[in-house]
């Protein structure tokens, strides 16, 4: 990703199930999606092992929530100039977006649930 200089990139620190980590420079505007692409095309070569079939079953992991494909740096606001540290794994499909809310509903004691005398 040419054409501007790493204080206007993010550094993403990725890693691997298996433990190991590469940084890539994106820019603000990147992608999920882009990011996976990207990293597809330019698998590192220690990472030969855990290489995948297609870019698009790899997903991102960002604080512990997986990232949408159009979901970009940005809009996540992450600092240029600075690193973040995202997990990758390969993944077909991403987890329901209602599996979140319903561990959340549990936790607070919230219930959908009615009784009909």
């Amino acid at each position: 990703m040419s054409g501007s200089t790493s204080a206007d990139m993010i550094n993403l620190r990725l890693i691997l199930v298996s433990g190991k980590t590469k940084e890539f420079l994106f820019s603000p505007m990147s992608s999920a999606a882009d990011i996976a692409k990207h990293v597809y095309d330019h698998w590192p070569m220690d990472w030969e092992e855990e290489q995948v079939s297609s870019p698009n079953i790899l997903r991102l992991i960002y604080q512990g929530r997986f990232l949408h494909g159009n979901v970009t740096l940005g809009a996540l606001k992450l600092a240029p100039g600075r690193t973040t540290v995202m997990h990758l794994v390969a993944r077909e499909t991403l987890p329901e977006p209602n599996s979140q809310g319903q561990r959340n509903r549990e936790k607070t004691g919230e219930s959908n649930c009615c009784v009909i005398l």
